[in-house]
């Protein structure tokens, strides 16, 4: 039975025009029907349900560890269930984590959370928002990025949050895996064609944990209310660097139709070859350093997850002496066939409507100098190549050493990405480009407006700690509000593709990213007490640092990204 509460805000917000159906007499509000299961979400608000830790693939155990994920086994879940109502209220387990301790997680983690409205239903055609979390593909658990609040004020969209492996769990690589049998590149990540002939390839496709997650989105989502043929795709730091990846793959036209790059990470895509060593400190470690390869992957795959979870997080450490210490995507030739840069340059990617943005001051340099940090971001830099960078940051530009840091490294790794997408999209398609200027007001706000600043605000004041922890730190009213704007301008972009359309009426018009004019929203909070005044406004984009990034993106074939 529908509660009192949940109907009059079905018929609240319908009079509002904000919902395009209010659930039926009998209709579970909170109970979605799938064909092959039915699950209970959780009414988090009277307008609101998230189902939490539906699976969308097979899990990858034992002999799937390592290897591309497999399809869910929808018959199986059905014999399981026999037609129970499943509970899913509650976040499941995160994948496991990178980080000291190690064992944090699980390896039965591919999932996804899905927040709808209250009563949507089959045929609604909302549009869908898929979220892919950062972390450096390390970490990262999203019940630390909640969407409850986002239905709220918004009940006309469904939102998807992805669960996908992580560290070495979903990015181990050897040149090995190159013909599949000992294991899978980038099984974390994306689609790739199987081995079959042309005909068999266009009906049958192997897939990664994020792509079958967007597959798994196609095939359920209208029964949540959603139109798979209007999805956003949407993340932030490596999440962002997901999308971008996910722009130039080959094989992803049709599962998205526009996309939000938030802080796109750039970090360096090698070949297999260069990881090698990675490989093997790991396998040492996880004490699997005896024998041939095929004898180092059978003990990997029967290692227990603490081992693998320690010496994945000793090879991030100075016990290893290498420059590519972290698991992350590599270019296979298969699924990232080369830098996403290079493919941006090359105008091979899908042509969707996009926003990119990023933060004002953000890196994620931890070194002293210029020199240490470039060369710690980005091992295929030369001697040359660093001068280079000393001449074109030169300390005279900027206020102080530390900002020269933050800018010769921030840019590289994470800032020039909105000059890397929009330059190339706007000449064919539709680009909102966006600088967040709102420091998180629990961080040094001397440092200025840092990496994931714009988190804090959109997810409720969330700071995130080690092994998927997260600390919710209450906000202001004036914070408040501007969450609220930004929450308005993203869903805005995923209902109509334009960020103006459903902006709320005290927000400036955002102006277009054009060839002509790159032009852009500086989005920051307004006066302080506040709640009914915006303090966003358009910039164009300094000269000095498009100059900057244009010598950036010359880089990019020497910091592989």
């Amino acid at each position: 039975m529908v509660s009192a509460a949940v109907l009059a805000t079905a018929v609240i917000y319908a009079g509002l025009g904000l919902v395009q159906c209010a659930p039926s007499p009998g209709h579970q509000s909170n109970v979605v029907d799938l064909g092959y299961a039915r699950y209970r979400g959780n009414l988090s608000y009277p307008n609101t349900v998230a189902y939490l830790g539906l699976p969308y693939a097979e899990p990858p155990l034992g002999e799937r560890r390592f290897r591309a994920p497999l399809p869910l086994n929808v018959a199986r879940v059905s014999g399981e269930t026999r037609g129970k109502v499943i509970d899913v209220s509650e976040y499941p387990d995160f994948c496991v984590q990178q980080a000291t301790g190690g064992g944090a997680g699980s390896e039965d983690c591919l999932k996804v959370n899905v927040y709808a409205p209250a009563g949507a239903k089959r045929g609604d055609n909302l549009p869908v928002l898929v979220y892919i979390h950062g972390g450096g593909y390390r970490t990262g658990n999203p019940a630390n990025w909640p969407f409850d609040h986002w239905i709220h004020q918004s009940p006309n969209v469904v939102i998807v949050s992805v669960y996908y492996r992580l560290s070495s769990f979903g990015f181990l690589a050897i040149p090995e895996f190159s013909d599949s049998s000992l294991g899978d590149f980038n099984v974390g990540f994306q689609v790739v064609f199987s081995r079959l002939t042309l005909a068999r390839k266009l009906a049958y496709y192997r897939f990664q944990d994020q792509t079958l997650a967007l597959k798994w989105v196609q095939e359920n989502i209208a029964a949540f209310g959603g139109n798979k043929k209007r999805v956003t795709i949407d993340g932030e730091s490596t999440g962002g660097g997901s999308v971008e990846f996910h722009l130039v793959s080959p094989g992803e036209e049709g599962l998205f139709s526009a996309a939000i790059a938030q802080s796109a990470a750039r970090p360096p895509t090698p070949p297999p070859e260069q990881v090698q060593p990675l490989f093997d400190f790991f396998s040492e470690n996880a004490g699997c350093g005896n024998g041939t390869v095929v004898e180092k992957m059978k003990c990997l795959r029967k290692a227990s997850v603490s081992a693998l979870a320690r010496a994945q997080a000793l090879a991030a450490t100075d016990a290893f002496d290498n420059g590519y210490r972290f698991f992350r995507p590599v270019v296979d030739g298969k699924i990232i066939t080369t830098h996403p840069t290079a493919s941006l340059l090359a105008g091979d990617f899908i042509k969707v409507p996009v926003m990119v943005g990023s933060t004002s001051n953000e890196t994620t340099n931890t070194q002293p100098t210029v020199e240490t940090g470039l060369r710690n971001l980005f091992p295929g830099l030369d001697d040359q190549d660093i001068e280079e960078f000393l001449e074109k940051y030169p300390l005279e530009d900027f206020s102080s050493p530390s900002q020269q840091l933050q800018v010769a490294t921030g840019e590289s790794y994470l800032i020039c990405a909105r000059a890397a997408i929009g330059d190339a999209y706007a000449p064919v398609t539709n680009v909102w480009s966006y600088r967040y200027n709102q420091p998180n007001p629990t961080g040094n706000i001397s440092l200025g407006t840092g990496h994931a600043a714009e988190n804090w605000m959109m997810f409720e004041g969330i700071n995130t700690g080690s092994n998927g922890t997260g600390t919710f730190t209450p906000m202001t009213p004036t914070e408040t509000a501007f969450a609220e704007e930004l929450i308005a301008y993203w869903l805005s972009f995923v209902r109509s593709h334009n960020p103006n359309s459903h902006k709320l009426h005290r927000s400036p018009y955002w102006e277009p990213y054009v060839p002509s004019r790159h032009r852009r929203l500086v989005l920051q909070q307004g006066p302080n007490g506040t709640t009914n005044e915006s303090g966003s406004f358009n910039e164009d984009e300094p000269k000095k640092e498009a100059d900057r990034c244009a010598f950036v993106i010359s880089k990019a074939d020497k910091e592989q990204n």
